[in-house]
């Protein structure tokens, strides 16, 4: 039988408008989605004040909302189709886990009252689904019990380390009364243990060749000014740790010394020769392929600062800080005496490369960062050019670069999308590959809509490049589905309202280039480069 609704005071209101008022309370201006039939009773009669941003794709709408929350800094707000719609956007849920995004995402559930009889469009155990990649997933065994889990899902999803969350609604839930819930003040810094501190303070003051690691716990924490500061009086060499998803020390500084490999091997050897290794706001390591680790041997000392007592207890050799970075580096800065080491050299930029045709990645990445804005934002998503980029795009430091930390595709794209809504007064410039394009290519109709300021940049080899050149690596051959002829990005394009443009020679990039970085709305430039297989890492002997 149908349930009687529930008795309520005077005080009470709907499900929605509790939540609703909510979203406002926690400053959420947005609600990324793409509506399905068990979203309807929530999305009916939308406020004029939250503004409803339509992606057409789940992984899109994810993405979408990932970008803007590392924009903002304040968690995205996500309204998912039911069990379909979350397992279109899965991929994109596990790189915001990995991105340690904060999301709070709702997914619709079919009525209660016809949940036992496994209804079309149900979602089974859909607590279960998008696990483990959320920190927290609830059904509310009530419908009036919404509001209080949409709450703690925030209050979960903004605490380091931030991630995705979940809440499965039942589509008959939102129109139930219910009590007001009032948003609450809950503090997110975590201070260090000041004796794990000395030790750290004393060690540094004592060696003789240290290297600080940094990681996007960093620039995640707005942080970067104070690692700058820590780099400088400890005279210390700084490298990125492997797979860094965010800019956490300007790369241009003189004591900028590179990027460490996933390779245990190259990273080994990278920092030979270094006495003491500080890792701050990253793991200790990602590797990507086998092979020996010669930096946990022992003649190296190792010390770790982060956010994530995960990443802490999985680290191998050393001594780990568990601790929020400004707390963390402002006490390291205090304890830590004046330095008569000699600063360190750091790298050399490689001279510009040469224009030819077939165009080189290398000259096109060289002349994308001549021509962008000094204040411009970069999202890439093109890891076979990666180590190019680092060469020859230098990010300036907070919240100057993103890319994904999973290693999945598609999500770039309607990231860019995201962060170009969070950031509005400045031009996002999305670097992409061909192959990683086609996976969230949709999100472009957002952006076209919209009118943001958008750049998008495609590397197109015609192929998966990175596959070629793990393909090579493990040496393989006759590897399929590494080819991609006869994608048109232009039309693709221009059919969802852009923009475009399509470059085949080195004498046409300039000029298109500066139109694109100047147009007022979105748009695309696609350049043919060489299809030569990059090296990412050095092959088995």
């Amino acid at each position: 039988m149908p349930r009687k609704p529930a008795k309520t005071s005077a005080a009470s209101v709907t499900v929605k408008q509790a939540t609703l008022d909510l979203l406002r309370a926690f400053g959420i201006k947005k609600v990324f989605g793409n509506p399905g039939s068990t979203e309807l009773p929530f999305l009916s009669d939308w406020p004029d004040d939250i503004d409803y941003v339509l992606g057409l794709q789940e992984a899109s709408v994810i993405g979408m909302a990932d970008g803007y929350a590392q924009a903002t800094r304040n968690a995205g707000f996500v309204n998912l189709h039911s069990g379909a719609g979350v397992g279109n956007a899965l991929g994109n849920i596990f790189t915001a886990h990995r991105n340690q995004t904060p999301l709070v995402i709702t997914a619709g559930q079919q009525a209660r009252s016809i949940l036992p009889w496994q209804p079309f469009l149900y979602a089974e155990r859909a607590t279960e689904f998008p696990r483990p990649y959320v920190k927290f997933s609830i059904e509310p065994a009530r419908a009036e019990d919404v509001p209080a889990a949409i709450a703690r899902a925030y209050y979960v999803a903004m605490q380091p380390p931030c991630g995705p969350t979940f809440v499965s609604v039942p589509i008959d839930d939102w129109t139930h009364p219910t009590q007001p819930v009032e948003a609450r003040s809950i503090s997110r810094e975590l201070g260090p243990d000041p004796t794990a501190m000395k030790a750290l303070a004393s060690a540094l003051a004592a060696c003789k060749r240290p290297a600080l690691v940094v990681g996007p716990g960093v620039d995640r924490a707005e942080a970067v000014e104070l690692m700058v500061r820590l780099a400088e009086k400890t005279r210390a060499a700084i490298w990125v740790s492997p797979f860094s998803a965010r800019c956490s020390f300007p790369e241009r500084h003189p004591q900028f010394a590179g990027f460490l490999h996933a390779s245990p091997e190259q990273l080994s050897d990278a920092l030979r020769g270094h006495d003491l290794v500080v890792v701050i706001g990253a793991p200790v390591f990602t590797f990507h392929v086998e092979g020996h680790a010669a930096i946990f041997d022992g003649a190296t000392a190792i010390f770790q600062i982060t956010d994530d007592p995960d990443a802490a207890a999985i680290t191998p050799v050393g001594s780990s800080i568990v601790a929020s970075m400004k707390p963390a580096l402002a006490m390291l800065l205090d304890m830590l005496p004046e330095t008569g080491r000699a600063m360190p050299a750091g790298r050399s930029l490689p001279p510009p490369p040469r224009a030819g045709d077939p165009m080189a990645a290398e000259l096109v990445l060289h002349m994308l960062s001549a021509a962008m804005p000094a204040d411009a934002v970069l999202v890439e998503e093109a890891p076979s050019h990666r180590p190019a980029m680092q060469k020859f795009m230098p990010m300036r430091g907070q919240d100057s670069f993103y890319t994904m930390a999973s290693g999945g595709l598609g999500w770039a794209l309607p990231a860019a999308v995201g962060i170009a809504l969070g950031r509005p007064g400045v031009r996002t410039v999305c670097l992409i590959g061909d192959g990683s394009a086609m996976y969230s290519i949709q999100a472009l109709w957002t952006a076209a809509q919209r009118k943001l300021p958008l750049t998008v940049v495609v590397l197109n080899n015609s192929g998966y490049g990175a596959m070629r050149s793990f393909s090579q690596v493990m040496q393989v051959s006759n590897v399929p589905g590494l080819d991609l002829p006869g994608i048109d990005f232009v039309q693709i394009t221009q059919g969802l309202g852009c923009d475009a443009v399509r470059v085949t020679t080195s004498s046409e990039l300039a000029p298109a280039l500066q139109r694109g970085l100047a147009h007022a709305g979105t748009s695309l430039i696609e350049v043919v480069v060489d299809s030569a297989v990059p090296v990412l890492y050095a092959q088995r002997g």
